[in-house]
């Protein structure tokens, strides 16, 4: 029989209340995140339904970026839920959940970097996830509203502390690797921590309330719409009526088209040079340049702006209270979309595997049309029936099993121990 308890809840200890079920509307979520992955992974020349002529990359700009951002806001309602859902656990429960998320963190990370030297034309998120959740390690005894506190300030000052430091001290430099260092961890890799660990405090402050409450879920879906409304409209007063994009003409046209700084504002070839400005924010893949400052008004995806982040963040909240209430309405439908969801590290690492199979075997021209529908509806055939028959997911078993057998040694070492280290008192 599938198991219902959330793998998001500590292990009660003997004779207290058992966890509460899992919210399906969270792991719905997830599984969106999920499958938006796939959408950028794949490419739009992999879409059957949505062809490149035909809204596919419509579809691919609103997940790029936006899915890997609910991703890692959704890790950390995880943590929320983990350490005490609204009331943030101390104590032995804390040191418990603590060693449970150290675990989870240390074999996702190990996973992480073996998928990367499988050398998948994807840009691997699980080593920096298992980061995310040592730093947040720290901030769990933290409630909502200071969680949320603490999201808006790194929000707010990441991205001048970001683009000072990579303009002084950290140039970009080939990337070889999903992450290789510990300064692509936190400012120049894929998913930089400075820009990404804004979600991860976003998502344990929701986490940190009462989802199963109609007010709640209303506050979080008009924070949602205020966040997308203020990035969106931030960034265009910036860029448009303000002149930032002439200026980012002006600073980055030469170097991006090769022309003279004075011919880039020539009428003839002006269109030209904006059109290469405007394409090279759409490509921006974890930061943005250092040669203009006027980089830190844009809002694209993928470029740990203040304006992308309040943008990612409240359209991850959107989506995750329409989950909630639609899985609520609807819970039959919506069964293989939570059973995705349920087992997010099993069908993450089952794509890339798959994905390395396609590339060997296709090389290059590995890109077909339905590849990506064919991906999406083997995850939800597989997944549900894998919640049907067995339960969790083989990589969420493995993981609650080792993080499980973890806290059990630690508990026996201390018992062992004992208040005098196991010596003799004197």
């Amino acid at each position: 029989m599938a198991q219902n308890q959330s793998d998001d809840t500590s292990a009660a200890p003997v004779g207290a209340p058992s966890p509460k079920l899992r919210i399906d509307g969270i792991d719905a979520a997830r599984a969106l995140a999920v499958f938006g992955m796939f959408v950028v992974h794949l490419g739009v020349e992999s879409m059957g339904f949505l062809s490149p002529e035909n809204y596919a990359w419509d579809l691919h700009s609103v997940v790029r970026g936006n899915s890997s951002a609910l991703f890692a806001l959704l890790a950390g309602v995880s943590l929320a839920l983990m350490t005490g859902r609204t009331e943030p656990v101390g104590g032995d429960p804390l040191r418990r959940a603590s060693v449970r998320i150290l675990t989870r963190a240390a074999l996702i990370g190990v996973l992480g970097l073996l998928l990367d030297l499988m050398a998948v034309p994807v840009a691997v998120i699980l080593t920096y996830y298992a980061g995310f959740f040592l730093l947040a390690l720290p901030l769990v005894r933290l409630r909502s509203g200071m969680l949320w506190t603490v999201a808006g300030a790194l929000a707010v000052v990441g991205p001048p502390a970001s683009f000072l430091l990579r303009d002084s001290f950290f140039p970009p430099v080939p990337r070889t690797g999903a992450v290789t260092s510990l300064t692509e961890f936190f400012l120049t890799g894929y998913y930089p921590a400075i820009t990404f660990m804004v979600y991860v405090l976003a998502g344990m402050a929701v986490g940190r309330l009462d989802l199963t409450a109609l007010a709640v879920r209303l506050r979080l879906l008009a924070t949602g719409a205020a966040l997308l409304v203020l990035g969106h409209a931030g960034s265009w007063l910036l860029l448009y009526p303000l002149g930032g994009l002439d200026r980012l003409v002006e600073a980055s046209g030469p170097a991006l088209t090769g022309l003279p700084p004075g011919m880039v504002t020539d009428p003839a070839v002006a269109e030209d040079v904006r059109y290469a400005v405007t394409d090279k924010m759409e490509s921006i893949s974890g930061q943005v340049p250092t040669d203009s400052w006027w980089w830190l008004a844009i809002g694209t995806p993928h470029t740990g702006t203040t304006f992308e982040m309040a943008e990612a963040v409240g359209q991850g909240l959107v989506v995750l209270v329409v989950c909630m209430f639609l899985c609520d309405r609807l819970r039959v439908l919506m069964y293989p979309l939570v059973s995705v969801g349920r087992m997010p590290l099993t069908v993450y690492t089952g794509h890339i595997l798959v994905l390395a199979v396609v590339v060997s075997v296709s090389g290059f021209g590995w890109h077909q049309p339905w590849l990506l529908e064919q991906f999406v509806l083997g995850a939800l055939v597989l997944a549900t029936l894998w919640r049907l028959l067995v339960g969790r997911g083989p990589a969420e078993f493995v993981l609650g099993e080792a993080a499980g057998g973890m806290v059990s040694l630690v508990e026996e070492r201390r018992a062992v121990g004992g208040p005098n280290g196991g010596r003799p008192g004197g």
